[in-house]
């Protein structure tokens, strides 16, 4: 357990989220969401924490892990087709986690998510963040697209409002 982690998580709770994740910024994200949906019959989820506190930061958990317990407690694998897919966003550290349910994830593949997160993490280094996030879910919904197209109307299975953590 790294004691530069440590502080950097304590220092950037809740708070940073909310500063670079304003209300505006949240809305045109969820309309991002939204819109992305309509190309597609997938499910995209954002979230963004500010920082891991308590057990989860003292046992060191990498944000891959956490990434997977979220993506299980907002139930983003119990979507019809198995396509729901989870943009998972730890500011403290800057990571950026794709977790996607077995049906899309078997057609895109961990190589496929993983050039995502980069370039999303590329554009946070810039100070980007609405951008990269946007851009992100831009390019989830074109994998999401090119496998599961749109079948008659869109029955939306999952808010698409993004959860601040």
């Amino acid at each position: 357990m790294s004691i530069r982690r440590i502080t950097r998580h304590l220092v950037q709770h809740t708070w940073r989220a909310k500063q670079v994740f304003p209300p505006r910024v949240l809305e045109r994200i969820e309309q991002a969401i939204r819109q992305s949906e309509t190309t597609h019959s997938g499910q995209v989820r954002f979230v963004v924490e500010g920082a891991l506190d308590g057990a989860p930061l003292f046992r060191n958990q990498p944000a891959r892990e956490r990434a997977l317990d979220v993506f299980s407690h907002l139930r983003i694998w119990d979507t019809a087709h198995n396509n729901g897919v989870l943009i998972y966003l730890l500011l403290a550290d800057r990571d950026v986690e794709i977790v996607a349910d077995r049906g899309i994830d078997a057609k895109v593949g961990a190589a496929g998510w993983e050039k995502i997160c980069r370039e999303m993490e590329t554009e946070f280094g810039s100070g980007r963040f609405e951008h990269g996030v946007i851009a992100g879910i831009e390019a989830v919904s074109r994998e999401l697209a090119r496998h599961f197209p749109p079948h008659g109307p869109h029955r939306n299975e999952l808010p698409d409002k993004p959860v601040v953590m």
